[in-house]
């Protein structure tokens, strides 16, 4: 597109950096203006509407004109607009949510700690993790395992536990003490005739393999996400969370379960942990904690980290760590109006069952020539896609083959992201099974649409 002199679009080139954006290339092209949303839908600036598939960042559980949270975000600002927690003090809404996280994590937790987006909140668990192992008088172990295409957030810190080469490559990453060990992805990275079972078992001997390299006594974490999001929504084989659980037990490792996507319903359970047998000592959350109408995350830390923090707050006088908007009133009383919503509504009930449906939809994709895998579970899935299904080769160049069939998705009415070949698809919570057919039936006219270029 052309963008008209001093229109929205000409102003957004002229003044605004976008992230995980081509910059010289939104120069030529500008953006889409998104000006409403409406449940599932969202409009642009010209009054295209269209699907939302991927609820804006994996995030917007409930819809894009969630009235009650607008009210309670309304109301918190007239009582308190602003407070924090800093040297002793709280407020109303961070206590009741942080009762509440506790409530119903999958596993007995003891503390929540408050900041404001899933990186911030990884970023602050290995700052605890290192301050754990200093309290333990274990200086050596700080070392944290994290896995390649695994995402873990853009600062410093989190930015090396992402697994991802373009969150590397020219910002000097990673930094030390961060080491990426093997995808669970079985369509491409098992060997030729492996089950799903043996492959689980050839990565959890490889993560050993690298414990024992690195010395034990130096390991001081893993992280993962239950289902890996933005490295192509990669599902776990059968029995690899239990294999992986199994060697970090028999070194004393630390788990922490990114939750940032999965968590609040995504994979048909409240917490991904649930859907996979997942038992952390730190459980990063956000995104869909507040349905993204405002930022917040949190961490869960149980006794096991609590208790060697606490006491080296009390040997130092501090626990030298926390954010202006840390546990903010206003987000929090979002977030704690946003689960109600879930509970309910079942919304985590819906996303199991129309999960479902999504799930079983997108798979009668599979044999469309550009298919290569479809995978997913609950309301979150991923399509992969190929120029050869024999070989599973791309087209062009990685990436390019993704970018083509999302340009088409979009014309069609949806927005999905192509992440490289991948195009991913975890909509609202409270999108219905018509409402689902509608968008499969676009994605459909969308690899139809780019088949006669890549094949010509």
């Amino acid at each position: 597109m052309t963008a008209q002199p001093n229109s929205v679009e000409a102003r957004d080139i002229s003044y605004h950096m976008h992230s995980y954006t081509n910059a010289r290339r939104h120069e030529e092209i500008g953006p889409l203006v998104i000006e409403k949303g409406d449940g599932i839908y969202v409009e642009d600036a010209s009054g295209k509407r269209y699907i939302e598939a991927m609820a804006g960042l994996w995030s917007v559980a409930v819809g894009f004109s969630e009235q009650r949270l607008v009210d309670a975000a309304t109301r918190q600002m007239k009582q308190l607009p602003f407070y924090h927690n800093f040297t002793h003090k709280s407020h109303a809404p961070v206590i009741d949510l942080a009762e509440k996280l506790v409530s119903i994590a999958p596993v007995p937790m003891s503390k929540v700690f408050f900041t404001n987006s899933g990186s911030e909140a990884n970023d602050t668990a290995m700052k605890m993790i290192w301050y754990r192992s200093n309290a333990l008088g274990q200086p050596q172990k700080k070392k944290i395992i994290s896995r390649k295409r695994g995402y873990h957030g853009v600062t410093i810190a989190s930015a090396s536990l992402t697994g991802l080469p373009n969150n590397h490559i020219s910002f000097d990453l990673p930094i030390a003490n961060v080491i990426h060990t093997g995808t669970p992805h079985h369509y491409r990275d098992a060997q030729p005739g492996e089950s799903e079972e043996a492959f689980a078992t050839r990565l959890a001997d490889e993560l050993e393999q690298l414990i024992l390299a690195e010395g034990p006594d130096t390991i001081a974490a893993f992280i993962g996400e239950p289902v890996m999001g933005a490295g192509g929504v990669v599902v776990p084989p059968a029995t690899y969370w239990e294999k992986i659980q199994a060697v970090l037990a028999k070194y004393d490792i630390l788990l922490v379960a990114d939750e940032v996507i999965c968590g609040f319903g995504r994979t048909g359970s409240m917490f991904g942990c649930e859907t996979f047998g997942i038992r952390p000592d730190i459980l990063v959350m956000s995104k869909q904690l507040s349905s993204s109408y405002l930022p917040i995350s949190a961490l869960l830390i149980n006794d096991r980290v609590y208790q060697p923090l606490a006491d080296e707050s009390n040997r130092i006088g501090t626990f030298g760590h926390g954010y202006t908007a840390g546990g903010h009133p206003v987000p929090a009383a979002v977030a704690l109006e946003n689960l109600r919503i879930i509970e309910e509504n079942d919304l985590v009930g819906n996303a199991k069952r129309v999960g479902a449906h999504m799930q079983k939809r997108l798979r009668e994709l599979a044999d469309h020539e550009l298919v290569g895998e479809v995978r997913g579970v609950g309301l979150i899935a991923g399509v992969e896609l190929v120029a050869d299904k024999a070989t599973r080769a791309p087209w062009k160049n990685a990436g390019a083959l993704g970018l083509l069939v999302n340009g088409h998705l979009q014309e069609n009415g949806v927005i999905s992201r192509n992440m490289g070949d991948t195009l991913g698809f975890c909509p609202p919570l409270i999108i219905t099974e018509s409402q689902v057919d509608d968008m499969v039936a676009a994605v459909k006219k969308a690899l139809d649409a780019s088949l006669p270029e890549v094949k010509g």
